[in-house]
């Protein structure tokens, strides 16, 4: 095998490793926010809440359920459980901050 099909090989395998993970990753989001939601309104709200996110893509409920199930359930602090259910806040809100320090920024 030539070099350059060593590489495609292991970057194929890498991507595959990375798609399961966001999967693993979404499912232990939902498992969280439907634990939360089944423990604080019952059981039947949290199946309203999967079927929800499943058939109307309205997945606020399951992460505002795994917000306050990383809180309540595992005792972490607000903002460790919310970047669990929000990691892109750990991008945006960085980038919020040199958007408004480029607007003070001198021409």
């Amino acid at each position: 095998m030539s070099d350059s099909g060593w590489k495609d090989t292991a970057l194929g395998g890498l991507g595959c490793l990375m798609a399961l993970a966001t999967m693993a990753y979404g499912l232990l989001i939902t498992v969280v926010g439907c634990r939360w939601i089944e423990v604080e309104f019952g059981f039947w709200w949290g199946i309203a809440a999967i079927v929800l996110a499943i058939f109307l893509r309205f997945t606020l409920p399951i992460t505002v359920g795994a917000i306050f199930g990383a809180m309540h359930l595992w005792g972490w602090h607000w903002i460790g459980a919310t970047l669990f259910a929000l990691p892109g806040l750990t991008f945006m809100i960085p980038a919020v901050f040199a958007m408004i320090l480029s607007l003070f920024k001198k021409q």
